[in-house]
């Protein structure tokens, strides 16, 4: 994968992951701060946990932090998969957001 191509396909994921907050927040009533930052997005639920995605561009790939640990993921140029074969991002995000967020969040591309 080229550096372009690693661009394109990670932004795609923050726009994506900004819009869900975004539309978790206007139209199911919840309330998740989500702050972009460069290539690196949180999200701050209203219990103050918070999650942390963000770019590692030298390496190709995507990290998320949350309470039940770090991943890394890299495009396989399909989906988003965890560099240690966890699983795919969205799956893990889905968990790790309803887990700290205490209500059940379907995150998806």
């Amino acid at each position: 994968m080229t550096d372009n191509e690693f661009m394109n396909q990670a932004e795609t994921l923050l726009q994506r992951l900004e819009a869900l907050c975004d539309q978790f927040n206007d139209h199911d009533g919840m309330d998740i701060d989500n702050q972009r930052v460069g290539g690196m997005v949180t999200l701050t639920f209203p219990n103050r946990s918070q999650l942390i995605v963000n770019l590692q561009k030298p390496l190709h790939e995507v990290w998320l932090a949350a309470q039940s640990g770090g991943y890394h993921y890299r495009f396989d140029g399909q989906a988003w998969q965890d560099t240690k074969g966890q699983g795919e991002f969205w799956q893990q995000l889905s968990r790790d957001a309803s887990r700290q967020y205490g209500l059940s969040l379907l995150f998806s591309a």
